[in-house]
């Protein structure tokens, strides 16, 4: 018995188009495929949420110092003459950011080579590339799908049969997270 659906691609056509769904689910929560394709995304896409919701609490709270520009009223960088040259002030800040621990590390790592980088487009500004934000997805997973999910084993997806597609007359479902 085979171990996966060729869908009729090459491996990189088929690669790329289970990554693209993979991604898609994942960020927007239900996507709309046929039977067969949903099967082989619910496969990768369960790996992925089981893979979240064991490392979700696998990180240390670590204190850093940073520089920051320092900025006036308008957001831009204020400059001041140092030696004969203009250079940018600086303050120095502490934060406390989150450090992954080598199993989370070595999750996020194996997400990221399965799915692609979102960017996420206002409205108002649909087609330009201004004012559009990178999603961190990976962060999304741990946070809040690992959380989510935790008392639960296994059986992260639902397949829902829509019926029949007009034209070529393939089984379309909704696949959605549970």
């Amino acid at each position: 018995m085979a171990k996966y659906r060729k869908l009729g691609r090459t491996s990189s056509q088929r690669k790329a188009l289970l990554r693209n769904q993979v991604t898609g689910l994942l960020y927007h929560g239900k996507i709309i495929t046929t039977e067969s394709k949903a099967k082989e995304v619910r496969k990768i896409a369960e790996g992925l949420i089981a893979m979240a919701v064991k490392e979700k609490d696998n990180f240390e709270m670590v204190k850093v110092t940073a520089k920051v520009p320092v900025k006036d009223k308008n957001g831009k960088r204020i400059k001041e003459i140092v030696d004969g040259k203009k250079m940018t002030k600086y303050d120095t800040v502490e934060k406390e950011i989150k450090k992954d621990l080598p199993g989370r590390l070595h999750a996020r790592r194996q997400m990221l080579k399965v799915l692609y980088p979102v960017k996420e487009v206002p409205k108002e500004n649909a087609g330009k590339k201004r004012n559009t934000k990178q999603v961190d997805l990976i962060a999304k997973m741990f946070d809040e799908y690992g959380v989510k999910y935790a008392n639960r084993n296994g059986g992260y997806t639902r397949i829902i049969k829509i019926g029949p597609r007009k034209g070529d007359a393939a089984m379309e479902v909704v696949l959605e997270l549970v």
